[in-house]
């Protein structure tokens, strides 16, 4: 009888070979920061022009992002060493139109309509054509319509055949379509290669909260010593989280009556690696205490006690936030009617920087939430912090950190901001020795710095008397990419070292 009401019969052989796709998808497409669509070498006047502006605009942060994009899209294309000639090749003149009613499609996931519109303005205006982001969009979404039709009607074949499609299904930011994948493979009886599945998501993805969930699913199909084994391949691919890993493996061993390994206990001492960094650098006065059931903050909501549950649009607005949709999320949960619905509104409303609306719908849903079960209430305070941080409310929201039980993952990218705005702060109040510090102790946790922040670094060395660490540090950032701001930097250090 077929494995699934929907497929053909699917033998060893098939499963086997849909698993490699699937692993080989999650190897190599789960760690890459976009999916390119483009099929040329180089990038053209239209892919250069975001580049332009932020360098254009010093936004350092949005540079290394768009960096990133035009590397892994155009991975044989190698970054001119001046900024100058970045310009001249985006200086050629391209027909353009307007692509307002286009994203408007794609906002209501009119795919089919956005690209008649494509083929229109294509028709209408010679020379112009889409850019890359609109039809990553476009074609990503289609694929994850695909997807969600496929797992719904238990279709493997339809699932797979939408991840061959778009790799880009199988990354870490949408790790949920493995873990479905997973499931039809042992709904079929095929249990090794759901755990080929999860293997390849350990594999790839390092963020503690895909990692956890991942070994649980794992579990239940695993034996002791492949569960065993792929705890530890996630020890050695996510090595910063090797104290909840083991306390996870213990917890997993207890489920099937075994005794624990012992590795939790010796490792306590390293629970506070991932804030050793914080507390080394030099802090500010000490905040007051805050008790962990003490008031959040007083920012009000406006909105008054709302039901638990009840609204019948959850389903919509979670759909869109889990798509990065945020404009239609908004849309679609106007003035929520339930606390859940308020808490998914809050997560799109900061992903627009609509700072004060979404502390306002976090801080509701901290107070009231722990009834809405799971980790709700913890994850609306982490959502707290990071509004809080977005407003430059930096001991505010250290304050808050101290009295929440964040997962690792949530402290480690907490912990960074906090440094990232101490070191700014104390940059720009002259305290150039803390500021080092602080840049010195973010480094340290996260393994590197932003190109905006070893810039300020740089600058710090050179008024605090280091030219020599300024100078290093300057001809770095200039052989990566030439900018006036590095030649100015640099040229600054070399004759302060001389001089001195």
């Amino acid at each position: 009888m077929p494995i699934f009401p929907s497929t053909p019969k699917a033998t060893p052989r098939d499963w086997r070979r849909m698993a490699r796709v699937v692993v080989t998808g999650l190897a190599l497409s789960l760690a890459m920061p976009v999916a390119g669509f483009a099929q040329t070498a180089e990038p053209g006047a239209d892919d250069l022009r975001a580049l332009i502006y932020y360098l254009d605009n010093d936004d350092q942060r949005s540079v290394q992002a768009e960096m990133r994009r035009l590397r892994a899209q155009f991975p044989r294309w190698t970054p001119p060493g001046d900024v100058n000639q970045l310009r001249a090749m985006a200086t050629t003149a391209s027909a353009t139109v307007d692509e307002r009613p286009i994203w408007a499609r794609i906002e209501r996931q009119d795919f089919a309509g956005a690209r008649a519109l494509i083929d229109e303005a294509r028709a209408r205006t010679p020379g112009w054509s889409p850019n890359a982001e609109m039809l990553r969009v476009i074609e990503i979404n289609e694929s994850q319509a695909a997807f969600d039709a496929a797992y719904a009607s238990r279709d493997a074949a339809g699932a797979l055949a939408a991840a061959r499609r778009t790799p880009a299904l199988m990354r870490c930011d949408r790790i949920n379509n493995a873990w479905q994948l997973a499931e039809l493979y042992e709904a079929g009886g095929a249990a090794q290669n759901a755990l080929s599945t999860y293997r390849g998501v350990v594999q790839s993805c390092t963020r503690l909260s895909d990692v956890v969930p991942t070994l649980e699913k794992a579990n239940e199909v695993a034996s002791l010593d492949e569960i065993t084994a792929l705890i530890e391949l996630a020890r050695q691919t996510t090595p910063s989280s090797t104290n909840a890993l083991n306390e996870l493996e213990d917890r997993l061993r207890a489920g099937r009556g075994q005794s624990p390994t012992g590795r939790a206990a010796s490792s306590a001492p390293a629970a506070a690696a991932s804030t050793a960094a914080v507390a080394s650098a030099p802090r500010a006065a000490a905040p007051a205490a805050t008790s962990p059931g003490a008031p959040l903050s007083s920012a009000p909501t406006g909105l008054g006690p709302l039901p638990l549950r009840g609204d019948g649009r959850i389903t919509r607005v979670r759909q869109m936030k889990e798509q990065g949709n945020w404009q239609a999320c908004l849309a679609a949960s106007a003035s929520p009617r339930s606390l859940e619905v308020l808490y998914e509104r809050s997560w799109c409303a900061y992903s627009l920087d609509r700072s004060g609306e979404a502390l306002a719908g976090f801080t509701e849903v901290a107070q009231r939430g722990s009834a809405l079960g799971g980790n709700t209430a913890r994850d609306a305070r982490f959502g707290m912090i990071l509004t809080s941080l977005s407003l430059n409310m930096t001991e505010e929201s250290a304050r808050l950190a101290a009295a929440t039980d964040l997962t690792q993952q949530q402290r480690l990218e907490v912990e960074t901001t906090i440094l990232d705005q101490r070191g700014i702060r104390a940059y720009h109040n002259r305290e150039y020795a803390q500021s080092i510090a602080y840049f010195n102790a973010l480094e340290q946790l996260t393994g590197s710095l932003r190109r905006d922040i070893a810039m300020l670094r740089a600058y710090a060395y050179l008024n605090n008397g280091q030219a020599q660490l300024a100078v290093d540090e300057f001809t770095r950032l200039h052989s990566e990419l030439a900018t006036d701001d590095t030649r100015s930097g640099l040229e600054s250090a070399r004759s302060a070292l001389s001089s001195g």
